[in-house]
């Protein structure tokens, strides 16, 4: 039996064949595959395949245990799993990975979740637009590979058909390439939708907190898997509802990873996404005079000529400054750790010799 065919309990969390072709080489070892619903502790919560249904493991992390913090296991993540022992073997090949950096200063990544085909990035109606924090999670979701989706919940506190056509217009402006939506989870309004365009595939939900994640995902869901706490009435935050990412099954197929609200979303070698996000900008860019033309004063600038004629909002090109030289600076800190994390490496390797070569040299007298 191949490895598709025994894992078809499976499909409704994204397993497909090419899963199974990455897992080809563990099935000798009689290990099964699963995905990681949950991580916690050096532990795990597995589904695999149980006959026609599926069951949950509680797996060990040791083997899988990394130093690289862009390895490490998360939700989402497809693996090997030894179920008789209780230890996850190897992770599968990621697809794609929602990565953003740490809020130290060690210029580390942190991975979110993986294995994402859409990045639900759950914007509150409750408090005023943020068009810049919405093009910073567009440019880490474009980076990831997953498609981004814009939803703009509680929007039954925005009545006013008007006020709520130019709040979308807004985002749509900020989002070239994504589709926005608004929902209210309170009245349903949306939710259809929104539901439709998730089905069959993995999406991760985002935002800060007190942005309706939770009562977005129970609406998805159809049943109150996630706990609900209000929001503070001065500024529409709200506690964090959700403590760990969980991955919840929707009912017309496919799955939903819920996560923590983010109170820092830092980019994290987001070039690319930076590109997509700005589209627009990118593409007047070909019309410079200066291929490397800053957009700051340079003479012929496509760009800035398209500021001062109306065509381009100075927020825009003002947002995009600023994620460019966040993505340059913490690029530099990246690649001044690896260049130190390869001395110290080196060094280590030098000792390791020495001392080897001394002890080789003893015994011989």
């Amino acid at each position: 039996m191949s490895e598709l065919t025994s894992a078809r309990p499976l499909t409704a969390y994204g397993w497909d064949a090419g899963f199974a072709d990455g897992f080809a080489p563990h099935a000798a070892q009689g290990w099964v595959p699963g995905r990681i619903v949950r991580v916690d502790r050096g532990r795990c919560d597995v589904v695999v395949a149980d006959g026609d249904g599926t069951r949950h493991v509680l797996a060990d992390t040791a083997f899988v245990t990394t130093g690289d913090p862009l390895a490490i296991m998360c939700t989402g993540d497809w693996a090997a799993v030894d179920p008789a022992a209780g230890y996850v073997r190897a992770l599968l090949p990621r697809r794609t990975a929602f990565v953003r950096s740490t809020s130290s200063q060690r210029s580390e990544g942190q991975i979110l979740a993986a294995n994402v085909d859409h990045a639900v990035i759950a914007v509150s109606l409750a408090v005023e637009l943020d068009l810049g924090r919405i093009e910073r999670f567009l440019t880490l979701a474009w980076e990831s590979g997953a498609t981004p989706l814009v939803v703009l919940t509680k929007a039954d506190l925005v009545p006013d058909a008007a006020v709520l056509g130019h709040l979308l217009a807004d985002t749509e402006a900020a989002a070239p390439g994504a589709q926005v939506l608004a929902v209210s989870a309170e009245t349903g309004e949306g939710v259809d939708v929104l539901a439709a365009v998730l089905a069959g595939g993995t999406s991760v939900l985002l935002g800060q907190s007190g942005a309706g994640k939770s009562t977005l995902a129970n609406a998805l869901v159809g049943e109150e898997t996630q706990v609900v706490q209000t929001t503070r009435d001065r500024d529409g935050k709200g506690r964090h509802t959700t403590t760990t990412r969980n991955m919840l099954p929707l009912p017309h197929g496919g799955v939903l990873i819920d996560t923590p609200g983010l109170r820092g979303v830092g980019l994290w070698d987001a070039e690319a996404g930076v590109a997509r996000t700005f589209a627009e900008i990118e593409a007047l860019a070909a019309d410079c005079r200066f291929h490397d033309c800053a957009h700051e004063n340079e003479p012929g600038c496509a760009v800035l000529a398209a500021v001062d004629g109306g065509e381009l909002p100075r927020r825009r090109l003002d947002s995009y400054r600023k994620l460019i030289r966040e993505n340059e600076w913490i690029a530099s800190r990246t690649d001044a750790r690896l260049r130190a994390e390869k001395v110290r490496v080196w060094k280590q390797m030098r000792m390791d010799l020495r001392r080897t070569g001394g002890q080789k040299r003893g015994g011989s007298r």
